[in-house]
């Protein structure tokens, strides 16, 4: 089984019906208004975009309002707090992710396979959504709540817990004196990798890619005839 990347937020088209508050009073034009829950994917996937622009600044509400064409009372309609959009984009990243290393725990028997394809699918999930990136590195998150930080730090620690586990069993197979202790100091270093990769992609301007000769690394930090 070959896990493929999760596709951007695009639950519902940003660009549609943002020319008005949906929730002000519409005129005698029969105005469309946004399904139930529309409004509050349009809001992160606006917020998204413009995190995709190189050496964005802290994103203000009032910017973000501007953009959707609303006020900013109807972006607190949706959200308590900017904190709770970043919110909302995190948990789109970790159900996104985390869907898909169950996946791969299902359907891929080989704990060494599974290592390289997380590493790949981590990876993979950055480059196509690079506004997510600069929230995964935190480097969106400097000027914002600090559990907003806290929150990413404890996604990577369970992708390393991940690796550890997955990196033990394929030590245990291979007959390692040590696979606990190899495992925990691979599963770090692999870790370490992707959130460099990561930070590399979202500080070169989203120019230099994750996925750069990944398939070199992956030869490099898990050799196959090592696990």
């Amino acid at each position: 089984m070959t896990a493929s990347a999760p596709e951007p937020l695009h639950t519902a088209d940003a660009t549609s019906d943002t020319g008005h508050d949906a929730d002000a009073a519409t005129s005698g034009a029969g105005r469309k208004r946004p399904k139930p829950g529309e409004r509050r994917v349009q809001i992160l996937q606006a917020l998204a975009a413009m995190l995709e622009q190189p050496g964005a600044e802290r994103i203000t509400t009032a910017a973000l309002a501007a953009r959707l064409d609303v006020s900013e009372a109807a972006l607190y309609r949706h959200f308590a707090s900017k904190a709770q959009m970043f919110e909302g984009l995190i948990e789109f990243i970790e159900q996104s992710i985390f869907g898909l290393v169950g996946q791969l725990g299902d359907r891929e028997p080989d704990a060494a396979a599974r290592s390289r394809k997380l590493v790949t699918l981590l990876l993979q999930f950055g480059e196509k959504n690079p506004g997510m990136t600069r929230v995964m590195v935190g480097d969106a998150l400097v000027f914002e709540n600090e559990r907003l930080q806290q929150r990413m730090n404890l996604f990577f620690d369970k992708i390393e817990a991940t690796l550890r586990q997955n990196l033990r069993e394929a030590a245990v197979l291979s007959g390692t004196a040590t696979p606990t202790v190899d495992a925990q100091a691979d599963a770090s270093v692999v870790t370490a990798f992707c959130v460099g990769r990561l930070q590399r992609f979202a500080r070169s301007g989203f120019k230099r890619l994750p996925s750069e000769s990944l398939e070199h690394s992956l030869a490099l930090l898990l050799p196959t005839e090592h696990l």
